[in-house]
């Protein structure tokens, strides 16, 4: 058992999070900031890391210190949204900001190009994931051909957690799992970076070592102990993409254990005891030596419910209460949730949001839970990808501050006719980083005193045989709008 306090940071898409824990898991401290996301043209998604990663990690590692009370802390682990492209100088300082994960749409052009001039099945062999919108392989050539004088200048290939071990450490380390989802620079059977190929999508760019998340890899340096009051020779992780320490918080860890993350995107991550590549899924390695992963996100979920609840000046109380009056269907209304292109499984970025059937007499109540069935529905067909694959989901497990009111997770669970455990504790991502820190010192903390089952959400068999027809209908719109949505969604770029 470690000897000291853990803690664990995370930095995700609208705020960034972090914990304090003692070597049993109990939650000692907590702290949480809001940032904005900049989106300076259409399509593209981006962060700052110095005012947002590095200010964040500052604030928040210096609130728990001062809760830590002079109590020795034995190790750290951070997280963060990704996969991103952070171009930086020899030194770690940020050339641009970080391009986000598969929200950031920019590089279709080069998508095509390089599903060309690699071969579809040859990418989909070696990396596990058709190219998409997600790949950072295609951002690379991008920012080579729209900003050539930052890519000349770079030096440094850092993701959120990576930038913040380099910052922390001075080590130039990235773990398997960001590292597998930087198709096509990654070959998931060899668990190293195919470097034939990332020599020909980045020229001259030195690929950083690859770790485990749950592996040390430095220790505080005297310069960030100066920075940020930690102690120097703190040990430090890897570090890992938010969803898979989200994961390891809940204890999926075993193959057929599936997290459902409902938050600003709903993401999906199930293990695997082997590689199982789907074209509509990411296929990628765990945060454990030796794992693999399925993966399935949506580009939108928890952004919608913030939109209308935006637009129509209403708190999120109000409007569930509302749509807990409304019968399954929503009386009639059908919703596909590609507000900002869709991920998996059809990995189209030109998808647009569709609200089929509206009429005079729907009211916000109906709309909303349209809204959650819409998601809902997006769910099941990313478990039935998944089930594609070979890996049917055994353990589900309900994570994010979507959880929060029951309505939104009784819905989803009617719909896919799966239950799903909700746990104890729901800080995410930051809970996992502290676990894996602990794994890392050479602990074997037991999840389930961790973060205990506190609540099972099962199917009402009538509501998901009266879901399987507007399922089937979900399965239908998209197909039958996808050419009038992508003329709008061409519409949009030129405006």
């Amino acid at each position: 058992m470690p000897d000291g306090l853990l803690l664990g940071i995370d930095i995700g898409t609208s705020s960034s999070k972090g914990v304090l824990v003692d070597p049993r898991g109990t939650v000692i401290a907590r702290h949480a900031v809001p940032h904005d996301t900049s989106f300076p043209h259409p399509g593209w998604v981006e962060h700052d890391a110095e005012t947002i990663w590095w200010a964040d990690f500052l604030t928040i590692s210096r609130e728990l210190l001062a809760a830590a009370d002079g109590r020795k802390l034995a190790g750290l682990a951070v997280s963060g949204i990704g996969p991103v492209l952070l171009p930086a100088d020899a030194d770690g300082n940020p050339l641009r900001p970080a391009i986000l994960y598969g929200v950031d749409s920019r590089a279709t052009r080069e998508i095509a190009e390089l599903t060309e001039e690699f071969g579809a099945e040859e990418i989909l062999a070696r990396g596990g994931t058709p190219l998409s919108s997600q790949a950072v392989g295609p951002k690379w050539r991008w920012l080579a051909r729209h900003e050539p004088e930052v890519y000349e200048r770079t030096r440094l290939f850092l993701m959120a957690s990576s930038f913040l071990v380099h910052r922390l450490t001075g080590e130039y380390v990235l773990d398997h799992h960001s590292a597998s989802q930087c198709d096509p620079m990654y070959d998931l059977g060899e668990a190293d970076w195919a470097h034939d190929w990332a020599a020909r999508i980045a020229p001259g760019i030195e690929l950083p070592r690859l770790a485990w998340s749950s592996e040390i890899v430095g220790s505080i340096t005297a310069k960030a102990a100066a920075a940020t009051g930690l102690p120097q020779g703190l040990p430090v992780t890897a570090g890992t993409v938010d969803a898979w320490a989200e994961a390891a918080s809940v204890g999926v860890t075993e193959s057929g254990d599936t997290m459902v993350m409902y938050g600003t995107t709903m993401f999906l991550v199930q293990v695997s005891d082997t590689p199982r590549p789907h074209r509509g899924l990411w296929a990628t390695r765990g945060v454990l030596p030796g794992s693999f992963t399925l993966a399935a996100g949506m580009a939108t979920s928890g952004a919608i419910t913030n939109w209308l609840r935006t637009l129509l000046g209403r708190d999120f109380a109000e409007l569930l209460d509302e749509a807990a009056t409304v019968p399954a269907g929503s009386r009639g209304l059908l919703l596909l949730p590609y507000f900002a292109g869709e991920r998996t499984p059809i990995f189209d970025p030109d998808a647009r949001g569709v609200l089929a059937g509206l009429t005079v007499e729907h009211g916000a109540g109906e709309i909303y839970r349209a809204v959650l069935e819409g998601i809902g529905y997006g769910v099941r067909h990313n478990l039935e990808a998944m089930a594609e694959a070979g890996g049917a989901a055994g353990r589900l497990v309900a994570v994010g501050g979507g959880t929060q009111g029951g309505l939104w997770t009784q819905i989803i669970t009617d719909i896919t006719g799966a239950e799903q455990q909700i746990p104890t504790e729901t800080i995410g991502a930051s809970l996992g980083d502290a676990l894996l820190a602990a794994v890392a010192l050479g602990s074997e903390p037991d999840v389930e005193a961790w973060n205990p089952v506190n609540d099972t959400v099962r199917p009402r068999a009538a509501l998901t045989s009266e879901y399987d027809e507007f399922y089937a209908r979900y399965r239908d719109l998209y197909p039958a709008t996808r050419e009038v949505t992508h003329f709008l969604a061409d519409r949009q770029r030129s405006s």
